[in-house]
């Protein structure tokens, strides 16, 4: 296995048309079918990256922007921002297309963590990944600050060991 990877090379875009049987009685796409298609997209790009089989470990807030609507064609774009040791991060952006209208609208914003395990369950090392453009290294700079606010969250670091969150908000105070 690659000991790194480019960011680019985890892109993944996934295309979806809103049904009647995805949609709520207001013609509009349910939260956890759009959840449901966030996370396989999230999970082919984790795998990209990988090589190997991911567990979804946690999702971020998602907030809904702007309703999808029945005949809406989705597109989620899903790439990895930041490699840990065992695990990666994905964001994904997810664009509502209405073709006889010509609109095009950005809807929700994610991000989701992945564990990469093998055959017997164990996690697994990951590759690095590098970052190449200017927002690639802004969303890999941030994932650390993102990171240790879910393992806050989950109860599994004490916000007193959360030193990349008390640098932010160091800087934060002093502007």
């Amino acid at each position: 296995m690659s000991q790194q990877k480019f960011a680019r090379e985890s892109f993944t875009i996934m295309n979806e048309l809103v049904l009647p049987n995805d949609t709520n009685p207001l013609n509009n796409l349910m939260g956890g079918r759009l959840l449901h298609w966030m996370d396989i997209a999230a999970a082919i790009s984790a795998q990209k990256h990988c090589n190997r089989i991911v567990v979804t470990a946690s999702v971020d807030n998602v907030s809904f922007k702007h309703p999808i609507k029945l005949g809406d064609v989705i597109s989620i774009e899903a790439q990895v921002t930041r490699a840990f040791n065992t695990s990666v991060e994905v964001r994904l952006t997810v664009w509502a297309q209405n073709i006889p209208s010509a609109t095009r609208v950005k809807s929700n914003e994610a991000f989701y963590t992945f564990v990469a395990i093998d055959e017997a369950g164990k996690t697994m090392a990951v590759p690095r990944l590098i970052p190449e453009t200017a927002e690639e290294q802004k969303l890999y700079d941030e994932a650390l600050y993102r990171r240790e606010l879910r393992l806050v969250l989950a109860g599994k670091l004490k916000p007193k060991d959360a030193k990349e969150l008390q640098n932010l908000f160091k800087e934060v105070v002093k502007d």
